[in-house]
């Protein structure tokens, strides 16, 4: 079990599942059980698999004045996060919309609020932040003091950038210098995705970089282990709904590379996580036991325990 301090966005998410993207032109559209609000966001999602992992979370957010808190842990879900730091200070929680199709096209509708002009109190971070082994951050302004005081600490830092845009590149130099894990994804990339690893790599030093790259799988780049290498996607689960499968991805390889150090076996749990994720409506639903992750893991792969996990480690 390892200890995580996780900051970003908490946001309410509407998922709305159509015929095809671009959506046509119709006065009104009535389609049982094909639209689904919840609370979710980056962060939100990544917390929530974490803990679902074993390990303890500590997650810090910004939430609306007016926030509904009972959202945040509906009373049907196993387990539950602590709002002990999630500030109710902005003056509506950042909402979202994502219209997906059987192809696994997303169209998203964001609308972050007054989000940018919103700080978080760091006088209570740095003692969390000293006792954890990981910080795992947003890209979000708010965040940008703690990549500052990760790095002050020592503690390794892994941040989801999500979509890459070079335009902006130069605003999250703040999160991609001290990164030790990168996670994009190849949504909006222009140029080769090995040419980009290697771009990213080179200027800043990253260690671990994963590009997820849809239904194609991902590369996961490891300077440590000098790995460069594509991995397919696996198949555990009917695809219902991609939604969330990176934030989920993205966790359970953070979960299992703290745990052993070794990125391959940690990138293959990973996308097993991510796979029977996408049998599930909503970004934080449908994660897979660690039992169930070790049963696809061995079947697949024939990777046997580690030997941090036949000590019990």
């Amino acid at each position: 079990m390892s200890k995580f301090l996780v900051a970003g966005v908490t946001q309410i998410e509407t998922i709305v599942r159509v015929d095809k993207i671009p959506v046509n032109y119709a006065p009104l559209t009535r389609v049982q059980d094909s639209i689904y609000t919840a609370m979710g966001g980056d962060a939100y999602n990544e917390s929530l698999a974490l803990k679902w992992l074993g390990d303890e979370v500590t997650f810090m957010s910004i939430v609306g004045r007016n926030q509904d808190f009972g959202l945040i842990n509906p009373p049907d879900r196993r387990i539950t996060l602590s709002t002990d730091y999630i500030i109710p200070q902005m003056q509506e929680t950042p909402t979202e919309v994502v219209l997906y199709d059987k192809q696994r096209k997303q169209q998203i509708f964001e609308d972050i609020k007054d989000l940018r002009e919103n700080v978080y109190d760091m006088n209570v971070v740095t003692p969390i932040a000293g006792a954890c082994d990981m910080m795992v951050l947003a890209n979000a302004n708010f965040c940008r003091p703690f990549a500052k005081t990760a790095a002050e600490l020592g503690k390794p830092i892994a941040v989801n950038i999500r979509s890459y845009n070079p335009e902006k590149e130069k605003y999250n130099t703040d999160f991609l210098e001290p990164a030790k894990v990168l996670y994009f994804s190849d949504d909006t990339l222009s140029e080769d995705p090995y040419d980009f690893i290697d771009r990213m790599a080179s200027t800043y030093g990253t260690e671990v970089i994963i590009l997820g790259q849809g239904s194609e799988g991902l590369i996961l780049f490891d300077k440590t282990k000098d790995i460069k290498a594509h991995y397919k996607t696996v198949k555990t689960n009917e695809v219902v709904n991609t939604i969330g499968a990176g934030n989920a991805l993205f966790a359970c390889f953070l979960h299992f590379y703290m745990e052993t150090g070794d990125s391959v076996n940690a990138i293959k749990n990973a996308l097993l996580f991510a796979s029977y994720k996408i049998g599930y409506m909503g970004t934080s639903n449908g994660f897979m036991t660690v039992d169930q992750l070790e049963q696809w893991r061995n079947l697949i792969w024939g990777i046997k325990k580690t030997p941090f996990e036949e000590h019990g480690v």
